[in-house]
């Protein structure tokens, strides 16, 4: 693996993890709340520092980093947790009309996974990014906040709801702007 894609102590990184397949798992508002109930355990019991994010229907990007340098821990424990609750929450809700296919594709990823897991939610790999200017900083929240705005699904990113560029997002940000310089 590239020595771009691993986290190396402390900084700050912009991470985007996504669901196996990419399969649109956080159109439903029970779905979404697992993810923000997960960010905001992470924030309040994990020192997870949180900076700019956006849930999108099928992957969720962060900036973010760890006063303590374990953003690799924190992932991890947020990925393993929230995909044993969205699987749990989509196979136990009797409104997903999408449930046989949803499990059996979590089946399915699992079993050809290197790992050789009994069910995958999330892919493997992260892709965190080391964000060592302002400049990179500044590209990769425009690129979070345009991403509802290029995918169609709004016409302006504040109008995302799962968004830090939304100020009614049921996630609290970090104070970016009093941490790190951005221009």
């Amino acid at each position: 693996m590239s020595e771009s894609y691993k986290i190396q102590g402390d900084g700050l990184y912009f991470v985007t993890f996504s669901v196996i397949g990419w399969m649109d798992v956080f159109i439903r508002r029970e779905y979404q709340d697992i993810l923000v109930d997960s960010i905001l355990f992470c924030q309040k019991n994990k020192n997870f520092k949180l900076y700019f994010y956006c849930i999108m229907p099928s992957h969720v990007h962060f900036i973010a980093h760890s006063e303590n340098g374990n953003l690799t821990d924190i992932l991890r424990d947020f990925k393993s947790y929230t995909a044993k609750a969205l699987m749990n929450a989509i196979e136990n809700n009797e409104q997903e009309s999408r449930k046989e296919w949803l499990m059996n594709q979590f089946k399915f990823y699992g079993s050809i996974s290197p790992q050789k897991q009994n069910m995958q939610f999330w892919k493997h790999d992260n892709h965190p990014f080391y964000l060592y200017s302002g400049k990179m900083i500044q590209q990769k929240v425009d690129y979070i906040h345009n991403n509802p705005v290029e995918a169609g699904f709004v016409n302006e990113p504040q109008q995302w709801r799962l968004s830090s560029a939304n100020e009614d997002s049921p996630v609290k940000m970090e104070e970016a702007e009093h941490v790190f310089y951005i221009k």
